[in-house]
């Protein structure tokens, strides 16, 4: 564990992770290992470098994130889906992810103030018709996915969003439920960067 005091807020400041086991030196990772990361500059990575002791793992998880987030033929849009891994993440207090992907919905929405919001309340913070039907399923399924229930479809249809942006909330709040656990379980968050 890091030495460093791991922060205690959400925050949408980029702060790193310390893993709890060695991840893989990145000299010794092999060509499996390199093709299980899919982009190079995750060897740079303590974590993706810690997942890479199982690649096949690694590499089916990968393909799965990169498919929830950037392929956007059809369904929710980046900043919906960025929301829901934001909300998953808030319940489930996982300061790591939630920095991450409150700066991408932040980023992709330019709706800096209600992400704080949520960073600062919680997925119960008030953030519009369509988000606060997104941030409810997100922490219904991060709760127990059988608290997921038809309510919750209602809530996003009348939010404005189709089966296939239905489906694409569904999945992003549902990997990130299990990647904050992920994550918890094998590090812990670290503070900023002092400021240069």
């Amino acid at each position: 564990m890091s030495a460093a005091t791991p922060p205690n807020a959400f925050t949408r400041a980029q702060i790193g992770w310390a893993p709890s086991l060695p991840p893989l030196p990145e000299e010794a990772l092999t060509e499996r290992h390199r093709t299980a990361l899919i982009d190079a500059a995750r060897a740079k990575s303590d974590y993706f470098r810690l997942l890479a002791r199982d690649p096949d793992a690694l590499y089916h998880r990968t393909l799965t994130d990169k498919d929830i987030f950037y392929n956007l033929d059809g369904g929710a849009s980046r900043a919906d889906r960025e929301l829901a891994a934001t909300a998953a993440s808030r319940f489930n207090g996982c300061i790591f992810c939630a920095s991450v992907h409150a700066r991408f919905a932040a980023t992709y929405s330019k709706r800096e103030a209600e992400i704080d919001r949520l960073l600062e309340e919680g997925a119960g913070a008030e953030l519009g018709e369509r988000w606060n039907a997104i941030a409810a399923a997100a922490v219904a399924l991060s709760a127990t996915p059988s608290r997921f229930g038809p309510e919750h479809v209602r809530q996003l249809r009348a939010s404005g969003l189709d089966d296939l942006a239905i489906a694409d909330i569904i999945q992003g709040a549902a990997f990130f439920n299990w990647a904050n656990r992920l994550m918890l379980a094998l590090g812990e968050p670290l503070p900023p960067p002092p400021a240069a």
